[in-house]
Order: structure tokens, then C-alpha cells, then sequence
């Protein structure tokens, strides 16, 4: 039997820390799906673990992307899963940790398979967001494919924000004459491992306090000079991130500084808010409070290997 023990909960939680002390204690590595961590140019403002934790245990999916190239979670997916493949040749366990909940609901359920979309109707909605902007993704999906608008608005409504997959969205839906929706859940992907789900939180008090000083060790570290070398790409998918995106804005003029870092810290802990929602609807999570001995949680995997 292989294990596959995947770690989530809102951001700054201490999910790193956790991961490396299980990735010792069982001798195996860590497999990462922090979407933003993937990208090489962003170091400081995406909290990537640093030198001493990456040689503390061998990590994948750390800075291996670069912001130009187009990177789905569909391609993540494939090539996280060919990784874990050749970890669970040599070892029974790996490590899944993140609070990108798609990419984590990608490794353990799978990616929905779409038809092919005809080029020039993506070329068509490009042009036309390109012309109108996000509100025409969004007033298309909501017109056709109501339920889903409003699953998003409910559950993610960041997403209703993100122009790629918005795109996507439409396209499917316009490309097929069928709502988007229809296409997701068809089948079950069969995996040759079996998760054992670790949450970690704690009072929101104490998360938003642990957000608040990771911003402002992230500005000590240099997040203002890693945003400001980012800047001219900041149109780029990748950099629509939190803590970047409300420095592009101080750099337009748009805001003062204190009210640019007011903003992400607001906008952090908004996100974990919703990081929360997502992770707490999978009911085999077993949920530790972060303060929580590791032994404790140790124990508790040991638990369901019997």
C-alpha cells in the first residue's frame, strides 16, 4: 500500500514546517502544490522554504516554473503524478503539502477531461476580454452556465477574478454548446495511492496575527525590490498574486505604501478565509490545531496504517 500524506490550511499556518518533520520521521519527500511557489522569479513574496528547510528534506515542485510559461493545473497534474509514480517505487509514503486546494483536489481526485475547443472561438473570447474585460467573462458564464457562476461565487469567487480560467470557462461553454459544468465529475480517476488528509488551524485571531508578521517579514526580506524587478511583467497570470498585485498598484500611484501593505495583509487573510472553505468540505481531513506535538499527528497516521 502507498500513502500519500497531504497536508493543507490556510497560509502561514505552519504547513512547511509539518511537512518536513513528517518527511523525516516517514523517510520519504515532499511533493509541493503551492501554485505560486512553482515559479522561479517569485521567492520572497510567496513564502518558498528556504535553503535550510529544502536540504532538510528533498522537495519537487519548488521554483521549477518560470512566470513566461503557461502552466494549467491539468499540467501539473500529469507531471506531479509521474513524480509521485517514481517516488512510490523506492517508498511507501510522500508528502503532498500546499493551500492551493484545485491543485490538491487535482492529485487526489483528478482533472476533468474536456473535447477539443476550436481555435478561433478562443481567439474570439480573448479578443473580446481584451476589448470589454473581466466583466464579459463573467456575464457570459452567467448566462451560460448559471449554476456554475454561482457555485464560484459562493465557494471561490476569486476565480471570478482570474481572466485564464474565466476564459477557459466561456470557451468550453461556447465551444460546445454545452454549459461548462456538464463536462466536470464524468469519471473517477483511479490513483495507486491512498491519501491520509492532515489539516492544521487555529483560531482566526491567531491566523490572522501569524499573516500579519509573515507580511511584514516578507517586506524586511525585500518584497518591495523582488515586486518592483516583476513590475514590467505584472499583466502576466502568475503575478496576479496577492502581495505582488497591491505593490504593482502602489508602483502605478494607485496607493500610498502603508495602505499597499495594509491591503495585503487584508487581502492575505481574506484568502485564507477562503482557503479554510475549501479544505473544510472534504470530510476525511483530520484537523490539528497548529500548536499541536508532532508526535501527536504521527501517531494518528500511524493509526490508519494498521
Amino acid at each position: 500500500m502507498k500513502y500519500l500524506i497531504t497536508i493543507v490550511g490556510p497560509t502561514a499556518i505552519g504547513k512547511t514546517a509539518l511537512s518536513i518533520a513528517l518527511a523525516n520521521h516517514f523517510q520519504c519527500e515532499i511533493v509541493s502544490c503551492d501554485s505560486r511557489q512553482f515559479f522561479k522569479e517569485m521567492t520572497i513574496g510567496t513564502a518558498v522554504p528556504n535553503k535550510e528547510e529544502l536540504q532538510s528534506a528533498p522537495h519537487h515542485f519548488i521554483q521549477n516554473k518560470s512566470i513566461f510559461e503557461n502552466y494549467t493545473v491539468g499540467d501539473y497534474e500529469k507531471e506531479a503524478l509521474n513524480v509521485l509514480e517514481e517516488l512510490f517505487k523506492n517508498n511507501d509514503f510522500a508528502v503532498l503539502i500546499g493551500g492551493s486546494g484545485l491543485y490538491v483536489d487535482a492529485i487526489l481526485k483528478g482533472f476533468d477531461e474536456f473535447p477539443e475547443i476550436d481555435a478561433s472561438v478562443r481567439t474570439t473570447v480573448n479578443s473580446n476580454y481584451e476589448k470589454l474585460g473581466i466583466g464579459y467573462l463573467q456575464e457570459q458564464l452567467q448566462l451560460l452556465d448559471a449554476n456554475y457562476f454561482q457555485q464560484i461565487t459562493k465557494e471561490n469567487p476569486q476565480t471570478l477574478q482570474n481572466p485564464q480560467r474565466m476564459m477557459r470557462f466561456v470557451e468550453v461553454c461556447l465551444g460546445t454548446g454545452k454549459p461548462y459544468s456538464s463536462f466536470l465529475n464524468q469519471k473517477k480517476n483511479n490513483r495507486n495511492f491512498t491519501p491520509i488528509l492532515i489539516g492544521l488551524e487555529a483560531d482566526r485571531a491567531i491566523i490572522y496575527e501569524r499573516i500579519n508578521q509573515r507580511v511584514d517579514t516578507m517586506l524586511q526580506a525585500g518584497l518591495l525590490e523582488e515586486a518592483k524587478e516583476l513590475y514590467p511583467n505584472k499583466a502576466l497570470n502568475a503575478l496576479q498574486t496577492v502581495g505582488y498585485r497591491e505593490l504593482f498598484s502602489y508602483f502605478d500611484g494607485e496607493f500610498s505604501l502603508p495602505f499597499a501593505i495594509e491591503e495585503i495583509k487584508k487581502n492575505t487573510r481574506r484568502f485564507s478565509k477562503r482557503q479554510l472553505t475549501w479544505f473544510k468540505r472534504n470530510e476525511a481531513t483530520k484537523w490539528f490545531d497548529y500548536a499541536t506535538d508532532r508526535k501527536e499527528i504521527i501517531d494518528h497516521i500511524k493509526t490508519l496504517l494498521r
